[in-house]
């Protein structure tokens, strides 16, 4: 099949009815529903922008299998152009939604490149599971499915491991083995854009105890598969919003759900680990996902960065309060963050790290910098958007004020610096709260701050992972200056470093 269209996707959407409750009620039909209208539009748009001849050389490349275009993300990269292919794919797709939306195709299709790049990796469960991972990469990127993932256990008890909870089967586990597959049962979560996925992919980050045998797997299974619920949060936008009042949350709200697993049936070709705490709880690093995730994301990320900070500069030079030294300092710091971002990107890529078979891949700690500074960036930004909006943010006229008896009063008021009129004063700032103040604009600093897990872990996971070689043959060096107890410096005494260091 290829890379699909934006029709492919909704067709398939509608041919594949899935068990989907939201706010008490089952949704019959998810691709007609209101409530994911605007998701669905989206992730149409990122296909149909695969057959873009502006694009079609970016966002698609051809498959070594079968020859026809299929995604770029799906590329297993072999040199530094692959790479930059790669990065620039990411940017187009990050671009089209301003990077706002966290999961959109491209990062569950560079999870399945990583775990194929990272194949022998399975192996070590048994020859089966490899192959049956090298065979769902090969079938989603010749389909072109999207998927989304669950990866995270509902917040209970948290002091417990998930063989402690009062319900075994509170968290998702095997729960019996047959000859067709293992019957799972049990809850995940976080699964966005979930309602409106062609398949899903579960595994565990690491954590799982001895004990968690049965809770230790990784599988991927269609969302309409018997037995598979979702429970959707409520929307933060209603669908049917007026564009000028609620820009953003009216085009890009991102649906997440809680996938619940009612004896359901894994077919054995869909199972990739099963049974084995050590392994699930070294997937992760050993087969670099973690590399390859955070390559699509830092891009993505750094996108909606470039937005966020575009917005406080614009704010900031509507009313010109970019004259003062603390609202330049505040943009600085914006910027400062952009560029950090920016160049751990580059980073990671011209230190890349060789892989299996020819392959590369992005180098680790430039992107793990990333995703344990955007946790803290982003937020701050966001903050620094409301200070710059201030009390402006909260006291914005309505569109149906512009065409009512007291337009003209509008028009006088709320106008800004100069040649800024009313309506574009109050569009920006509009567009500055729906990113920052609304619930929509909530959940993407929320985001931010835990897509890559819990942040104090992360950062700390820091010093374990860092080469640190460097530093101590330089404080090593050093401590050489000092020479011993009653001596005194000897002249022409030099720390000893080589070229690396």
């Amino acid at each position: 099949m290829g890379a699909r269209t934006g029709q492919d996707y909704l067709d398939h959407l509608q041919a594949h009815p899935r068990e989907v409750w939201l706010r008490g009620e089952r949704i019959e039909d998810v691709s007609t529903h209101s409530a994911f209208e605007s998701a669905r539009s989206q992730i149409a748009r990122l296909y149909d922008l695969q057959h873009d001849p502006a694009l079609r050389d970016t966002l698609t490349y051809v498959s070594p299998s079968s020859g026809e275009r299929v995604a770029t993300s799906f590329m297993i990269p072999k040199n530094p152009g692959d790479l930059n292919l790669r990065r620039n794919a990411f940017r187009a797709a990050a671009e089209a939604t301003f990077g706002l939306l966290g999961r959109s195709p491209d990062f569950l299709n560079v999870t399945l490149a990583a775990l194929a790049e990272g194949v022998e990796f399975f192996q070590r469960a048994g020859s089966r599971y490899a192959s049956n991972v090298n065979a769902y990469y090969e079938y989603v990127r010749e389909n072109d499915l999207f998927l989304t993932h669950a990866l995270i256990t509902p917040q209970n008890d948290r002091s417990k491991s998930s063989a402690e909870q009062s319900d075994e089967s509170l968290h998702l586990r095997v729960v019996r083995e047959t000859d067709d597959g293992v019957i799972v049962s049990g809850a995940r979560m976080l699964g966005t854009l979930g309602p409106i996925a062609d398949e899903v992919l579960v595994y565990n980050l690491p954590g799982l105890k001895p004990g968690d045998e049965a809770y230790s797997m990784m599988f991927a299974i269609p969302v309409d598969t018997q037995g598979v619920k979702q429970i959707c949060r409520e929307p933060f936008s209603g669908g049917g919003e007026s564009s000028f009042d609620h820009p953003l949350s009216s085009r890009f709200e991102e649906p997440d759900s809680l996938f619940v697993f009612d004896n359901v049936l894994v077919p054995w070709n869909r199972v990739f680990l099963h049974n084995d705490v050590a392994l699930a709880n070294a997937m992760y690093v050993e087969t670099n996902i973690r590399q390859h995730t955070a390559h699509q994301t830092s891009v993505r990320g750094l996108v909606k960065m470039q937005f966020l900070g575009g917005v406080a500069v614009a704010i900031a030079q509507a009313v010109k309060t970019d004259q003062f030294l603390h609202v330049q300092q505040m943009l600085g710091e914006c910027l400062q963050n952009i560029e950090v971002v920016k160049s751990c990107i580059i980073a990671s890529e011209v230190q890349h790290e060789t892989g299996v078979a020819g392959s590369i891949r992005p180098a680790f700690q430039p992107l793990q910098t990333v995703r344990t500074l955007m946790p803290v960036m982003y937020p701050r930004m966001a903050e620094i958007v409301q200070i710059l909006g201030a009390g402006g943010l909260l006291m914005l006229p309505s569109s149906e004020d512009f065409v009512s008896p007291i337009a003209g009063i509008v028009d006088r008021f709320y106008r800004g610096a100069e040649n800024v009129s009313a309506i574009d004063r109050v569009r920006l700032y509009k567009l500055a709260w729906d990113l920052v103040g609304h619930a929509f604009g909530s959940r993407l600093t929320q985001y931010e701050r835990y897509y890559a897990g819990d942040p104090v872990r992360t950062t700390a996971s820091v010093y374990f992972a860092f080469d640190k070689a460097e530093m101590k043959a330089l404080v090593d060096a050093a401590l050489v200056l000092q020479g011993e107890p009653g001596e005194s410096a000897r002249e022409g005494r030099a720390p000893e470093l080589t070229a690396a260091t």
